[in-house]
């Protein structure tokens, strides 16, 4: 095996993104793409977090305002927004961020299993917490954000619009 080989497999590549001033991470395998905010169609009765729905090359992908989930109170978007397009359990989705940062190598020996915080907070979605040289990078499962029962309710706004 070649000394490449060996060092590749204990990194972990990241993209970084922000929301509210916070660097959050998450693993560039699960990304689809990265996109400008486009047009989005609001769906009635979509959950408060559901921003509505885009048209991404002929396909209805649903986008959820993570600033909305984590209950932030809302950002007008600029040039700096970003939909980061990705699948989950086998549907596309699209999360709304403030900015997308960089895509960023880490070394697994740096992320350590998440602080136990206050009770009350969800914080299910958190899988770790990056050690960088300058700052912590809160490492995000995008799978755990939404519960079973959100993700349906997002599929019911994105068919809603395509019946």
């Amino acid at each position: 095996m070649s000394e490449y080989a060996t060092h590749s497999e204990d990194l972990l590549q990241l993209v970084s993104f922000i929301i509210e001033n916070e660097e959050f991470g998450i693993d560039i395998l699960n990304v689809q793409e990265i996109i400008r905010p486009v047009a989005i169609t609001r769906v009635p009765n979509a959950p408060s977090y559901v921003e509505g729905v885009i048209n991404l090359r002929g396909r209805i992908v649903p986008v959820v305002d993570l600033r909305k989930r984590f209950g932030l109170p809302p950002r007008p978007t600029d040039h700096q927004t970003r939909i980061v397009v990705v699948e989950l359990e086998g549907k596309v989705m699209g999360f709304m961020m403030d900015a997308v940062k960089e895509v960023i190598r880490v070394n697994r020996s740096v992320i350590e299993p998440p602080p136990d915080l206050t009770v009350g907070i969800d914080t299910h979605y958190i899988s770790g917490v990056a050690k960088l040289e300058d700052r912590l990078l809160i490492l995000l499962e995008l799978e755990e954000v939404l519960s079973t029962e959100e993700k349906e309710a997002v599929l019911r706004a994105q068919q809603a619009v395509a019946a």
